[in-house]
């Protein structure tokens, strides 16, 4: 007899929005499933209204409650047992973030949390990221998004320490990172992984997932540090233009691909590590097993 329900997460960051629905199928004596159905991203972009102003713009403001309204009723009609969504570096440093989440909730009645980098980074650490990891392996876990990079290092299967850096890819593209952002991450990663003799990274975000489509491996597969160069160097040498069309490149994608990539080998060069895996997780897929372990530990408490 299998156990059939779905979760939504709603993960509004500083480049894009998302919204997630997973079926999770149950079936006792076998490990339960999680498989995605649905995703609708929508490039609202809302760090380049904070980033450079300070504040989410009212023309961002209506393009998200539009955005919220249809995700509101795509969860409706999944008949979704129980949702979370979550805003991360943009929401977070909007004078008007707090104002925005309540009107929203008015609404359309979803009810938006703010949440820090630390807290992001916990979400994804309850992911399938846990396969990859072996108890004999050190990995750096890397989530670059748009207005913050993520850095968690596990080793001997446990999270040693993680760290929330504001190294985006619109601050980039907007010139707003200075050195002095790029030498504390860049001292992180050396100090924390100085005492191991060899780290994989991880790589998460939208951006790692569309280069490692360039690449044509095979799932599972690692994207090694020369790959990643002569990408970055690939790439460079294309203007916007050629982006989007010769690498067939989305356009809000185009422009933020160069600063992700120099991130990842950067994240790379640091902790002297020959490859980069892409699992292709990243916070909704924390938020849907958090939601789905929170259901379960609410269902054991009732027994």
């Amino acid at each position: 007899m299998l156990h059939i329900q779905k979760y939504a997460a709603i993960d509004i960051g500083s480049n894009a929005i998302r919204l997630l629905i997973a079926t999770v199928i149950e079936k006792e004596g076998f490990p339960t499933q999680f498989k995605k159905s649905s995703l609708v991203r929508l490039p609202i972009r809302l760090g380049a209204d904070v980033f450079l102003n300070g504040s989410i713009s009212t023309g961002s403001y209506k393009r998200l409650l539009d955005a919220m309204k249809a995700y509101s009723l795509i969860i409706k009609t999944h008949n979704v047992v129980a949702y979370r969504a979550c805003a991360t570096s943009a929401m977070r440093e909007a004078t008007n973030g707090k104002q925005i989440v309540s009107k929203l909730k008015a609404a359309t009645g979803i009810d938006i949390q703010i949440i820090d980098g630390n807290d992001e980074a916990a979400i994804i650490a309850i992911t399938d990221l846990r396969q990859l990891i072996s108890d004999d392996k050190v990995f750096l876990y890397v989530d670059v998004g748009g207005g913050s990079t993520e850095f968690t290092l596990f080793a001997n299967g446990h999270n040693i320490a993680s760290q929330s850096f504001k190294l985006g890819t619109v601050r980039i593209i907007n010139d707003m990172v200075s050195d002095t952002t790029w030498e504390k991450a860049k001292n992180w990663v050396t100090q924390h992984t100085k005492e191991y003799t060899k780290v994989n990274v991880i790589g998460s975000g939208g951006n790692i997932n569309s280069i490692y489509r360039f690449s044509e491996k095979k799932v599972g597969k690692p994207l090694s540090y020369l790959f990643m160069s002569n990408f970055y160097e690939q790439v460079k040498q294309l203007d916007y233009n050629q982006r989007v069309f010769d690498l067939k490149l989305n356009p809000d994608r185009a422009d933020v691909i160069i600063p992700a990539t120099r991130i990842y080998l950067s994240a790379m060069k640091w902790a002297k590590a020959k490859n980069i895996f892409v699992p292709k997780i990243g916070l909704a897929d924390g938020i849907i097993k958090q939601l789905y372990n929170d259901r379960n530990n609410q269902l054991e408490t009732t027994k």
